[in-house]
């Protein structure tokens, strides 16, 4: 165990590894954030910032030198970092867990190995793979990269071999997957922490809705009876315990039309549809990842209130900094930005959190605060 007074070391500056040092400092460890940028969000409110790349030899010796346990903030950082970094350190969740998650294919595969749905794919190496794969699956279907896919970004909607075809040129003829698009009743995901004794504590399912491959919208409790919430928190736990993985996660999943649950993606560390934890839970997702890195006891993740996390994209500053007096003045509504000097469409720049007695309460708050916030 490391007690509050100890440090620890994060990979990633971006706004997952803020709340995480954020929430960090607040339980009294100190934070060594390493990552490229030399203004990132992390860096800002960490004790130390490392300047310099994931695999940099350098630095990655000085971050071991200078916590007594490391994580990461996003998927994409090199599982061989956390594989060097484990042989010297602890190191929760482990570059084979991460690994996992950072492929679609082989993240694909885990599911299905350990007897989880998900929709009909096939793997896409060469251009030559595509009309065989077309004729098995068809339209409608979706193309995606294999690996570096978030927010919208390595998809594309295709309805006929031609446009798989020019989706996979302009993705630079990379690895990719071509996946069937089902009929979805809605998206859910479930978000928890597993600790290194294989305790799992899981937060509500969340209902999300996304706007151009990005999450818009997450919405707790989730709009699923109890046998299919049952079924959702079961099947993130099995994931969580096959991965052995250590640290906070989501499970993101689609209730299909008429069908059972069925597998979408893995998301590791704490992810966007957690957020909502930050002002309607006993315990936060970002306090867990702490827990779960300092051998400390989970937390309770029960509910206090129901919920709506509405993200805020680079967007809303296209007329300048968005009114937020407005948003504010509605009661339950939070604020959290991310420390991010530039806005760019599409690029997250904070969330709010909106409260209210039942879901549809909350999420009609969350929509006429965001509707505020444009006018």
């Amino acid at each position: 165990m490391i007690p509050p007074g100890g440090t620890l070391g994060l990979l990633g500056g971006g706004q997952l590894g803020r709340m995480f040092t954020l929430r960090a400092r607040a339980m009294g460890y100190e934070v060594v954030v390493l990552e490229p940028a030399p203004d990132s969000p992390a860096g800002a409110v960490a004790t130390r910032h490392l300047t310099a790349p994931y695999d940099d030899l350098q630095a990655l010796e000085t971050l071991v030198r200078s916590v007594a346990a490391v994580t990461t903030e996003f998927e994409n950082v090199p599982a061989s970092t956390l594989d060097w970094l484990a042989e010297q350190i602890e190191c929760r969740p482990s570059g084979t867990a991460v690994a996992i998650c950072q492929d679609r294919l082989i993240e694909k595969s885990f599911l299905r190995a350990h007897g989880i749905a998900t929709a009909p794919f096939e793997s896409i190496e060469v251009a030559a793979d595509l009309p065989g794969a077309w004729d098995r699956l068809g339209a409608p279907a979706l193309l995606k990269t294999s690996r570096m896919g978030y927010d919208g970004k390595g998809q594309a909607v295709v309805d006929s071999l031609d446009d798989a075809t020019g989706a996979f040129e302009r993705f630079g003829r990379v690895p990719c997957v071509l996946e069937r698009r089902l009929t979805l009743e809605r998206e859910v995901s479930v978000v928890l922490a597993r600790g290194a004794d294989g305790a799992v504590a899981s937060f509500p399912v969340g209902e999300n809705v996304h706007r151009n491959g990005i999450l818009h919208t997450t919405v707790v409790p989730a709009a699923i009876d109890a046998g299919l919430t049952a079924q959702a928190l079961d099947l993130a736990g099995r994931v969580a315990a096959e991965l052995e993985y250590v640290g906070g996660m989501g499970v993101e999943l689609f209730v299909a039309a008429g069908g059972p649950l069925v597998g979408n993606e893995l998301a590791p560390p704490p992810p966007n549809p957690g957020h909502y934890t930050m002002d309607a839970c006993a315990t936060d997702q970002f306090e867990q990842q702490v827990r779960c890195l300092a051998g400390l006891p989970l937390g309770d993740p029960r509910l206090l209130t129901p919920v709506a996390m509405i993200n805020l994209l680079g967007d809303l500053w296209s007329d300048g900094p968005p009114p937020w007096h407005r948003a504010l003045a509605l009661p339950g509504v939070t604020l959290h930005l991310y420390g991010k000097k530039t806005p760019r469409p599409g690029r997250k720049m904070g969330h709010l959190n909106c409260i209210a007695a039942t879901p549809e309460d909350a999420l009609a708050l969350a929509q006429e605060a965001f509707r505020r916030l444009k006018t």
